[in-house]
């Protein structure tokens, strides 16, 4: 079972219309109807399961600016603006805790490419941030109790975590109050256009008019947008985790290597990962979009794993176009609970204690696994759909979401009313899978 995520009253009473209807209850699909909502609009959202039920709720919880894909360095540093300001404005508690985040390494070629990181990250944002190299005594010092010594890495002291069992709930409760309708469980089947754009959408529940649509589905976003023809090249990768109980003596700050890496949480516990590792299941997708991700397997051909299982099959089976007075596949799967791939996470917390002996009677009071939804250049696809006036995408994320999510909400925000962007949204739009750019995969993780 996935972790316990703060609860959000069920509402499926439809309004007749809304400005915009935001389809998912993920952390991108709350921030987008924030955003839209303090311009003035009338939002619906839509949620097949629970606020927060897939990945929102079962990733590591950092809010991070250090190591990401150059161009998204932007983004994540808005992002980090807003999430220091998110808990006062609204009244609410994410969890938010500016803690910093270490990475440390031994290898001379990984030290090599954070300081080229830094490099690039400064030439592009140059003082906005507050990333620096680090040496053996400094991570030292971040990393009290720690048995093992680190030649050197990169650390972020305005980088921070929250809680994301918590965050996007907590949002969602706080626009409900505001008037936005946050509709569970209720899933979007479908699109109705007029005159060649987006006129409304056919809920499980009824429709709702409405001038655009915002498809912020995670994982369900590519079958969703398939079924109007219209390819956005995603796949999944599995990723495990687990929390301790609460702990006394260990780091505060958030930390990485290749053998694991941690936050502390509110609870007092720690969440743990087996470093970067993930597991991907062969899928008919995977073959359909094969050699689109070529660059992206070259590059973490060390951390992935891939095997055949029943999402093969399922997925084989399943309708790719559908009617819209009918049951589709978002109703019959509320929410993706994948199985954790059990040795990584307890090979994560083994490296962890090792290094910190202290920790050593830590006991797991959970593991979970989620599916991160994956682009072929792992950067996030923010995008409208020039074939559909009114139709927006935000998904592909992979593995970055809850960090960047209210920064991606509110350029998500600025492009369905076509304000001046949070910042340029170039490089996110989905017709560069299309229009011959090259696929590239950058130095973030």
């Amino acid at each position: 079972m996935g972790p316990q995520v703060e609860p959000v009253a069920d509402d499926t009473q439809l309004p007749a219309r809304a400005d915009v209807v935001v389809i998912g209850g993920g952390i991108i699909g709350v921030s987008t109807a924030l955003y839209l909502s303090e311009k003035g609009l009338t939002v619906a959202l839509c949620e097949k399961g629970h606020i927060a039920g897939e990945q929102s709720s079962r990733n590591w919880g950092w809010v991070r600016v250090t190591r990401r894909d150059p161009r998204e360095l932007l983004l994540s540093i808005e992002s980090l603006k807003l999430w220091r300001t998110l808990d006062r404005t609204l009244g609410i508690e994410t969890g938010f805790n500016q803690c910093g985040i270490l990475y440390m390494t031994n290898d001379d070629a990984a030290l090599a490419e954070h300081l080229d990181w830094l490099k690039r990250a400064k030439q592009i944002a140059g003082d906005t941030f507050d990333t620096h190299e680090v040496d053996a005594k400094a991570i030292a010092a971040l990393l009290p109790g720690a048995v093992k010594t680190y030649k050197g890495g990169l650390f972020t002291p305005g980088d921070a975590r929250a809680e994301p069992q918590k965050a996007a709930p907590a949002i969602a409760n706080a626009l409900r109050k505001r008037g936005v309708k946050i509709l569970t469980p209720c899933a979007v089947r479908g699109i109705e256009t007029s005159a060649g754009r987006v006129s409304g959408v056919v809920t499980e529940h009824g429709t709702i008019r409405c001038d655009a649509v915002v498809a912020a589905g995670g994982a369900w976003t590519r079958l969703f947008c398939g079924s109007l023809d219209i390819d956005v090249p995603q796949l999944l990768t599995r990723s495990s985790v687990l929390r301790t109980e609460p702990l006394e003596g260990g780091p505060t700050c958030s930390a990485s290597n290749k053998e694991f890496a941690f936050r502390k949480r509110a609870d007092g516990g720690y969440t743990v990962a087996y470093g970067f590792r993930t597991h991907a299941d062969l899928t008919p997708d995977a073959f359909r979009l094969f050699f689109k991700y070529i660059e992206a397997l070259k590059s973490v051909m060390g951390s992935l794993r891939i095997g055949i299982g029943r999402r093969f099959f399922d997925e084989l089976k399943r309708p790719r176009h559908w009617a819209l007075d009918q049951p589709t596949a978002f109703e019959a799967v509320r929410t993706l609970d994948p199985e954790p791939v059990v040795p990584y996470v307890d090979n994560g917390l083994a490296e962890f204690v090792k290094v910190f002996p202290q920790l050593a009677g830590a006991r797991i009071a959970q593991r979970w696994a989620g599916y991160i939804d994956v682009t072929p250049d792992a950067i996030p696809v923010i995008s409208g759909v020039e074939r559909l006036p009114g139709f927006f995408i935000g998904t592909g994320f992979s593995g970055h979401g809850f960090g960047i999510g209210p920064a991606a909400g509110k350029l998500m925000a600025d492009l369905v009313v076509n304000d001046t962007p949070l910042v340029d949204p170039h490089a996110f739009r989905l017709s560069r899978f299309s229009d011959g750019t090259k696929i590239v995969i950058d130095a973030g993780f």
